[in-house]
Order: structure tokens, then C-alpha cells, then sequence
């Protein structure tokens, strides 16, 4: 990967010593009203370059970030979320043994209903 990597690297750079080598002819640039800059056109083209690849670098940057600020806020949201859900597993599991308890009372005192009705019957 590393030698794809060297020779995308150099043949972008030969293309742009062979763009600079064509196009020495000095052009003017007006940046504002009253302040001009004259230089080889093959400079110029290459600031404007190095100007929009840092911008589009900023851009990436900022956008990364609000995506981190994004994931953290939804990150926050789903630790509520399960703190929630186990607060109430937890009651629920309190409410289960609170019917167990009574449940056996119950099937026992239907048992000697049954058994009086039994003795009764004969």
C-alpha cells in the first residue's frame, strides 16, 4: 500500500512541476481595489490550489467535529435510556417476588377450600 501510496504522491507532483515548467507567464491577480499581485500563472493556480484543498480540510474538520458532538449527545441519550430500563427491570423484578410470595398463600388456601368441600361431601 505504501508504494501505491509514493507513486500517486509522485506522479501528482511531476504533473505539477511539468504544469509549473508550462506556464511561466506572469499574470496579475486583483485582490482588492488598489492592491495587485503579479506573479507566474503556474503559482498562482498552485496558491489557489493549496488555498481551496485547506479549505476543504477545515470543512472536513468542522464536520467531523459535529459529528463526534452528535454521537456524544446520542451516546448521553442511550445511557439514559438503559439507566431507565434497569431502574425498571429492578422494580419489576421487586413486583415478580412481591406476587410469588403471596402466590403459594393463595394456591394453599384454595387447597383447604377443596379439602373442606371434600370432607364435607362425605
Amino acid at each position: 500500500m505504501r508504494q501505491i501510496n509514493f507513486v500517486i504522491i509522485f506522479v501528482i507532483c511531476l504533473a505539477l512541476v511539468l504544469f509549473g515548467i508550462e506556464n511561466t507567464e506572469p499574470a496579475v491577480i486583483h485582490i482588492v481595489e488598489g492592491i495587485d499581485l503579479r506573479a507566474p500563472l503556474s503559482v498562482e493556480l498552485l496558491l489557489a490550489m493549496g488555498v481551496g484543498a485547506t479549505l476543504a480540510w477545515v470543512f472536513s474538520v468542522w464536520t467531523q467535529i459535529q459529528r463526534m458532538l452528535e454521537s456524544g449527545r446520542e451516546i448521553r441519550q442511550r445511557d439514559v435510556r438503559i439507566e431507565e430500563l434497569e431502574q425498571d427491570v429492578q422494580r419489576y423484578k421487586v413486583e415478580l417476588e412481591e406476587q410469588q410470595r403471596l402466590l403459594p398463600a393463595s394456591q394453599s388456601r384454595t387447597e383447604d377450600v377443596e379439602i373442606t368441600e371434600v370432607f364435607a361431601a362425605k
